[in-house]
Parts: C-alpha cells; structure tokens; sequence
C-alpha cells in the first residue's frame, strides 16, 4: 500500500475508487481480460454499422427481380445513373456517353428517334446538329418548342459504332429504358421517327410509308409515324409527307384531350 493510500485510509476516505475509461472485455488468447478502448462514439459508429448491416441482410434488397422489373421501379434519378452504368450490350464501352433524354418530364409529346449520333455522342443531348435544326423548325411549325410540354428520347441510349446500325439485342437491352420514361412521362402521343424506332417499338418490318397515317400504340400509349429528320435532310420531297404526319398528330392529340375531358364529365 502506497504511503497516500494508507494515510486516506486513517482519515477515513479509503478505498479510493479510479474511474476506468474502457470496459472490460472477454479474456484474450493467453485467458487474461483486456480493457476495451472503445469509446462512447466509436461504440455508436459500430453499434450503427451492425444495424445497418442487419436491416441490409433481412430486408428485400433494392435490387430483386428482373432486369426489366428493377427499371421498371426506378425514379428519375435511378433511371439516369442505371443508363449512364449500363454493360448490358456492350455498347457503352465504345461511346462517350449516354443519351438518355431531354425535355419536359410531364410533357403530352414525346419523341422517339432512333440512336445518337456524333454530335449527340459529344454532347449527351438527342436531335442535335442539322436533323436537331430541322427538328426544331418542325415542332416550332406546330407551335411546341423543345422541353416545353415535348420530351425527346432515343429507342438506344448508346451511339454504335461509326454510326451503324443497331443491332436487334442491343435494341432490346434498351427497351426497358424507355418503357420506363413513357411510364414516368404519361405522355398523350408519341411521334416515333425513322425505321429502326418505328420497328422497334411496333415490332414490324413494315416500311414507314405503309404505317403513315395511322393511329398505333406503343405501352398503351397512341403512336403516329414519321420519317426521321436526318432521313429528310437527305430526302427533301419526303419533307411535305411529314408535314401532313404532323398535323395529323396535332389533330390526333386534340381528339385525345377532348376524349379525357369527357371521361372527367
């Protein structure tokens, strides 16, 4: 016994009791115990890190299901990153970006083109460059303008290679991208353009002049057909044959408002 200890053991105050910092803990290896050093803290950090590990091992991950039905649950935002991610067909190795879409996400127009190209490749936007001018020109004929009330999308959200074109897998890993645009949009009408988004949305081998002027439907939704505006850059006459593609989707999507005024009654 220290000569401290024994004098506060005369006056009374002994045992002298030391607040420890740590906590006992289980025997070590050569069976003696060992204080912990944990601190309050750092037992919370640990304490959150095995809740959470626990709630990630009993609850249903995110991630459960199909390809095609994890997209078919994702916002905005998971639906973004999951394009900008996407290997599926081996596309997104090759480009400089994905192409996921443009505009207005509430909008009763959408667009539906084909694949980027260069420019849209460069600039991660769909219709850009001269078939984007001409698009442009063509909604403004119509009175629409380009994110307001229109959405723009890409049947593949990846440029192929030296502007190939798709092949048919890689059409079909991306379809659940845009199935899952058409769902969040709600569009009224989509105006699909060129040969390989008509195709593929219509699962046809049709030509597009046999198609035009018809009402169609694409995920419930009223489709009309038209030539792309990269097609009409190259094929002028055609460009009067789209004019009437888009008037008739004008009146088409007047029917289909006064229609759901009429539901609403």
């Amino acid at each position: 016994m220290s000569r401290r200890a024994a004098i506060l053991k005369e006056m009374g105050l002994a045992p002298v009791w030391k607040l420890r910092t740590g906590t006992v803990s289980a025997p070590d290896e050569s069976g003696q115990a060992t204080a912990s050093t944990a601190t309050p803290s750092t037992t919370r950090q640990t304490a959150a890190a095995v809740e959470a590990r626990n709630a990630t091992q009993q609850s249903p991950a995110a991630a459960t299901g199909s390809r095609e039905e994890r997209i078919a649950r994702m916002d905005w935002t998971e639906l973004r990153s999951a394009v900008s991610a996407c290997t599926a067909c081996g596309l997104r190795a090759g480009c400089t970006q994905t192409v996921f879409g443009v505009g207005d996400e509430k909008a009763e127009w959408l667009l539906v083109g084909e694949a980027p190209g260069a420019e849209e490749d460069r600039l991660g936007e769909p219709f850009v460059g001269q078939a984007g001018k001409l698009l442009d020109n063509m909604l403004a004929a119509i009175g629409l303008a380009r994110g307001k009330n229109v959405y723009i999308a890409n049947t593949l959200k990846c440029r192929p290679p030296g502007n190939r074109n798709p092949e048919p897998e890689e059409m079909a890993k991306c379809a659940p991208f845009l199935l899952r645009q058409i769902a969040l949009i709600r569009p009224r009408l989509i105006l699909a353009m060129g040969r390989f988004a008509v195709h593929t949305l219509l699962q046809t081998e049709a030509t597009i002049a046999s198609l035009r002027g018809r009402l169609h439907r694409y995920a419930g939704v009223p489709l009309i057909v038209t030539y792309h505006p990269a097609y009409l850059l190259r094929n002028l006459p055609d460009k009067a044959k789209s004019w009437a593609d888009l008037r008739f989707a004008v009146k088409t999507l007047d029917t289909l408002r006064s229609e759901a005024q009429q539901e609403k009654v």
